[in-house]
């Protein structure tokens, strides 16, 4: 079984869970979300289950999303000043850089961040249960020598 099916199964199991019926527009929404490895917002989810079965209204995207979202099995990122993205809740913890010109969602790691965090969290008596880390940046223009 590839990801991508076992994605949908957990999407389509999540939602059978939650007594949502899975119509022929439910379920590729649901393949188009599990082939996802961007962050898409509603609309561009929608354009894509279009492509695959026509007739898919926004708002059976937005109450999909939001029973996905409910049941655990994907993640609803707000970046500032954007439309709601989603991904899979299945996902390594990672964090995000977002550009501000161009809109695009880069996801990154690093132990050093994350060690730093703790280490202050520590200091301060705390210890980190959930932790979300946002950097908008701007490409650097090259200058000329």
């Amino acid at each position: 079984m590839t990801q991508t099916d076992r994605r949908t199964e957990n999407l389509t199991t999540a939602l059978r869970r939650a007594g949502v019926r899975i119509t022929r527009q439910r379920a590729a929404l649901l393949a188009v979300l599990a082939e996802a490895d961007d962050h898409p917002e509603a609309t561009e989810l929608q354009r894509r289950a279009e492509e695959v079965v026509p007739g898919i209204s926004l708002s059976t995207v937005y109450r999909t999303l939001t029973e996905l979202e409910t049941q655990g099995v994907i993640l609803r990122h707000q970046f500032e000043g954007t439309p709601a993205r989603f991904e899979h809740s299945e996902t390594q913890h990672h964090d995000h850089m977002i550009d501000v010109d161009s809109g695009e969602v880069v996801e990154f790691a690093n132990e050093r961040i994350e060690r730093l965090q703790a280490e202050i969290a520590e200091a301060m008596g705390y210890e980190i249960v959930h932790h979300r880390l946002e950097l908008y940046v701007r490409k650097k223009v090259a200058r000329e020598p």
